[in-house]
Order: C-alpha cells, then sequence, then structure tokens
C-alpha cells in the first residue's frame, strides 16, 4: 500500500504544479524558468518531468514538489501535504499529531467562519436584505457563492460564540484576525454588520476577508483583517487565485482597487484582473504577479502628480521591468460601475489602454501651460524623477528627447536637470532575495565531474579504484553504485543520496559542453579533487603532528611525520 506521500507524488505532476506558480519554458526534455526565489536575468530554474524534481543552479535551491510548496508559500511540511493532498484527490485519514500545526487550525476557523458569514447572508433578515443589495450591484448569484460572499451580523460575539462552540479558544480566533481584544479582557468580533469578502491564497483557501460596511454606524467603510500567521496584506492580491492562468494565458494582468471591480469583471468574462484592494503596489505582490505575465494594466483613479502611494507602486513596477499600460477610467466612475452599464464598455477600456509614460505625459501637461516659464517647471518636476528610474538608457533618452520637443527647451537643458536629480531609494527590497547556499571548491568540482560522467557513463573507467577515496561520502555512493552497475537502482540508498543522483542526472542534461571538451574536462576536475583533499588531509596532519609535540609525544610526531612526508610526494607526481 502506498504512502501517502508517494500518492500524492504519482497522481501529480510537478511541472503542472510548479508552472501554476512559475512560466516555464520548455528546454530539450526539460523546462526553464527564471528563479522565483532570487533576481535573475537569465534562467536558472530547472524542472524535470523525469524525475519530477526542480532546481535553480544560480541559489542552489531545489527538491521535489513537497519542497516546491513549502519554498514558495513558506509552509511547513504539513501545511504542504494537506495543501497538495487536496490537489492530488488523496484524503489524509490519519494525519500525526507533528503535522496538526497552529496553521492548519486557522485555516480551520477561517473556512469555518466563511461558512457562518455565507449562512447569515442567506438566512437571517439583514442577510437576505445584504443580498438583494449585491444582485442589484449586478453581482449575480453564481459569483456570490463562488467568490463565497457572506454577511456579519451586527452583534458584538455571533461568530466568536459560534466558533467557540467549534472547539477554538477565544484567543485562536484573534490570532486568527476575527475577534479584538478588549480592555478588560473580554473578545468581540472585529467584524459586524459588513457585507463580507473572503480573501483566498493561490490555493483558494481563505486567509483572511475584507468587510465593507452595510447599513451600520461605523465610519470607515472598509476594514480589513490585520496581518496575521496567515495572511499579509502587503503579500496577496485578491482574486489572484481565481485569475493566474487566465493572466498567463493572455499574459496581461489587469489590476483594480476593489473587489466588487474584481468579482464583475470576472463575472464579464475578463477574467485576468486582480485586485489591489485599495493598497498601494508592493515588491513582493510584483514579484508574485512577474511569475505569470511581465505585462501589467493600471484601470483606477490615479494622481500621479499627488499620490505618492501610487506612483510609488508604478516605480516599483518599472524598476521590475514589468510593461505597464494606463487604462482611462470615465470620470467617477470605477470599473464596477462601468461593467454594471455595459461590458462592451469595459472592453473597450481595457483594449484602450495607454503605455504609462504616454499616460504621464497627458497627466503632467493637463496640469500646467507649457508656454509659460511656470508651466514648464511644474511639468519637468512631475516628469523628471519618472525619467530618473527608467532602467534602459535608450528609452530614457527618448523621452528626455520628446519632453524637450514638447517644452520647446534644449535636449541638453533637460539631461542636466536630470543629472541634478537623486534617484529616490526605494526601502523595499525589488526582489524577493534568498541567500545562495555556498559551496566549496570542491563540492563544485565533484558535482560537475559526476554530471559529466553522467553524460557518457563510458567515462566512469577514467576513476581509478583508488582515487574514489578523495571524493565525498556522497560522490562516494554515487561512484561506487555507478561502478558495481551502470544501471544501479540508486532509489534502494537513503533519501539524500538519491536526490544528489537526481539532482547530478538533470545538471548533466542541461550542460552544455563539447563533446571533444568532456574528456579534458573531467581530466582537469578529478586532478583537482585529488589535489583539494590531499591538501585538506596535510593540513589535518600538520595540526595533529602540532598537537603531539605539545605534548611531547614524540612516537607520534615521527609516526605522523612519515605519513606527511609520503603525503606530500604524491602532489609531485
Amino acid at each position: 500500500m502506498l504512502l501517502p506521500i508517494d500518492e500524492i507524488k504519482n497522481r501529480l505532476d510537478i511541472v503542472e504544479v510548479i508552472s501554476s506558480y512559475v512560466r516555464l519554458k520548455k528546454a530539450g526534455a526539460n523546462y526553464k524558468a527564471l528563479c522565483p526565489f532570487h533576481s535573475e536575468k537569465k534562467p536558472s530554474f530547472f524542472v524535470s518531468p523525469a524525475r519530477q524534481i526542480w532546481h535553480c543552479f544560480g541559489c542552489s535551491r531545489g527538491g521535489d514538489v513537497f519542497k516546491f510548496i513549502m519554498e514558495i508559500e513558506n509552509l511547513e511540511f504539513g501545511d504542504a501535504l494537506r495543501i497538495l493532498a487536496q490537489r492530488a484527490g488523496v484524503e489524509l485519514k490519519k494525519i500525526s499529531p507533528e503535522l496538526k500545526t497552529e496553521r492548519q487550525r486557522l485555516y480551520k476557523i477561517l473556512e469555518w467562519a466563511t461558512k457562518f458569514f455565507e449562512k447569515q447572508l442567506e438566512a437571517s433578515s439583514f442577510g437576505k436584505e445584504t443580498k438583494e443589495y449585491l444582485l442589484s450591484r449586478k453581482i449575480s448569484e453564481e459569483s456570490i457563492k463562488k467568490w463565497r460572499l457572506g454577511y456579519s451580523p451586527n452583534a458584538w460575539q455571533s461568530l466568536t460564540d459560534f466558533l467557540v462552540s467549534k472547539g477554538y479558544k477565544k484567543e485562536e480566533i484573534e490570532k486568527a484576525g476575527l475577534a479584538i481584544k478588549s480592555e478588560q479582557g473580554s473578545f468581540y468580533d472585529r467584524f459586524r454588520g459588513r457585507i463580507m469578502f473572503p480573501i483566498f491564497d493561490l490555493n483558494s483557501q481563505v486567509i483572511g476577508f475584507g468587510g465593507r460596511v452595510f447599513k451600520s454606524e461605523s465610519d470607515a467603510k472598509y476594514v480589513n483583517i490585520p496581518n496575521t500567521l496567515l495572511y499579509d496584506k502587503s503579500k496577496v492580491l485578491y482574486g489572484l487565485n481565481e485569475a493566474k492562468m487566465e493572466i498567463r494565458k493572455k499574459d496581461v494582468c489587469i489590476l483594480v482597487e476593489g473587489y466588487t471591480d474584481c468579482i464583475l469583471s470576472h463575472q464579464a468574462g475578463i477574467k485576468n484582473v486582480v485586485s489591489t484592494s485599495g493598497t498601494a503596489l508592493t515588491s513582493y505582490q510584483l514579484s508574485i504577479l512577474k511569475r505569470y505575465s511581465e505585462n501589467l494594466i493600471l484601470s483606477f483613479d490615479m494622481d500621479l502628480a499627488g499620490d505618492w502611494a501610487t506612483k510609488r507602486g508604478i516605480d516599483l513596477a518599472q524598476l521590475k521591468r514589468f510593461n505597464i499600460k494606463v487604462a482611462r477610467l470615465t470620470k467617477e466612475k470605477d470599473p464596477a460601475d462601468i461593467i454594471s452599464e455595459s461590458h462592451k464598455n469595459w472592453e473597450m477600456i481595457i483594449d484602450k489602454a495607454r503605455p504609462i509614460m504616454d499616460f504621464y505625459f497627458e497627466s503632467a501637461f493637463s496640469k500646467a501651460d507649457p508656454g509659460k516659464l511656470e508651466g514648464k517647471k511644474e511639468i519637468s518636476k512631475i516628469l523628471l524623477p519618472v525619467f530618473k528610474r527608467i532602467p534602459n538608457q535608450i528609452e530614457k533618452s527618448h523621452w528626455v528627447s520628446k519632453l524637450a520637443k514638447k517644452l520647446e527647451v534644449k535636449e541638453k537643458d533637460i539631461e542636466e536637470e536630470l543629472n541634478k536629480l537623486k534617484a529616490e531609494i526605494i526601502s523595499q527590497d525589488i526582489e524577493i532575495s534568498a541567500p545562495s547556499i555556498q559551496k566549496t571548491r570542491k563540492e563544485l568540482l565533484e558535482e560537475r565531474f559526476l554530471s559529466l560522467i553522467l553524460k557518457n557513463i563510458q567515462n566512469l573507467n577514467l576513476v581509478k579504484e583508488n582515487q574514489i577515496q578523495y571524493f565525498s561520502p556522497k560522490s562516494k555512493k554515487i561512484l561506487t553504485g555507478l561502478k558495481k552497475d551502470r544501471n544501479f537502482d540508486f532509489e534502494k540508498l537513503p533519501k539524500d543520496i538519491f536526490d544528489f543522483y537526481n539532482f547530478l542526472c538533470l545538471k548533466s542534461e542541461i550542460e552544455d559542453i563539447d563533446k571533444e571538451q568532456i574528456l579534458s574536462e573531467i581530466q582537469f576536475c578529478l586532478k583537482e579533487i585529488q589535489l583539494i583533499e590531499i591538501k585538506n588531509q596535510l593540513d589535518q596532519m600538520s595540526k595533529e603532528i602540532k598537537r603531539a609535540e605539545e605534548v611531547k609525544d614524540l612516537n607520534k610526531v615521527e609516526d605522523l611525520t612519515k605519513k606527511f612526508n609520503q603525503l606530500a610526494k604524491t602532489l609531485l607526481n
């Protein structure tokens, strides 16, 4: 009988799983992509469908499908197991206590809360009134169910009492972001009298909520869940779980501001849409979006001269080399209003989206008179910081030239003013950073040597039996196994050896080297590995001789010195 882990691996294709997060391109028998874990310009991230493994040759991360989900979602193994089991349709009948994590309890709390809000929308008198309002906003019955919209009663403890009845502690409910602890120590519901919008992760699990006021005395139109163990507003984009495949298919992502904007666009058939939920774009969100497309269309109200937060998000997107367009909205109407009136108008607005620099120019020139000195200065004040952030020098020169013509000034004057500006420092990381796993020179040589051997197994004859001793334990296992049987079953060996062998096979397949060079490269690696190991042994012996001298053990000193001299002679051969 298969263990759940093996059954999940048998049912899932690693290429399909990873391609839901990263844009993969065929590369021979394998697939490649820009690594999602560190910044790079050339793909060094590879996926092997034959071996069901992945590896980045830039940051040295790699592993199986479980390891990928753990890394990309920042999860513990138990959570990754549950996600992949659900995806594979494998029932986890008994989960060991160590897999029942705090995260899983929070997921359960949020799922029960979602069901509670859904039930209130259907059953309570205020809920039914709320549903009528949603339907009047042209949100269909199907969309209400798909996006799991709900209603939170205008009462202090209705949700908290419900969750306590399901066996959860009030402290856990607070940790999930659903309850607030008063100064007196009592707990009350965070969301009261609101339309509830569940917020999903990429696997469509509820991780948080946004609540819009409905016939309540609250001043705040929207209340969002605070950052929790599961939810971080800087890392989440509403609707991405539903939009990700459509974004990849159409190779463009449309960004809107509100939950209803996103829902109605999907309902209208334009499904490559996600919502920023009224916050500025963050570096982390952009890094996630770049897995699916490098093209963005911004479709929300933007005052680029004054809205610093919005401009900051656009600046980040430009630094990440996104191609950005702006969809001009009808005055005083958001996408939800436009879609409610006419689906075709929304499609037309998207189709007519203008490149971001054209939008900047239009915006700047609409705010001042370019015929007057003060107007020229005001326009330059808006546009020059934008030019400063353009990473491509040719593109920058193009816009400098265009501005000079429109302002009827010399290009060199624009360039002088541009040089005076200091580029603003963005405090956020430009990419999701992942420190490279540092390997020793010997480890790198062994990996290259073994990968070249695996390119043509006949080259194994170049390794003499007495040379295997110079390799690390893992490499020795590989060489010994291959020496015994060219088709040795490495799956019989411990997992770390089997994983290392699979990594070497993948490295061998993507290694780009002329056949004529392989022999000399193998011989070079073998010689260098031997030299490094001998030097390491001599260094260790030297330390032992010094210790023996300190305790005046003359016999040991003599014996070690003899061995040291014999080993040192091999360096001359």
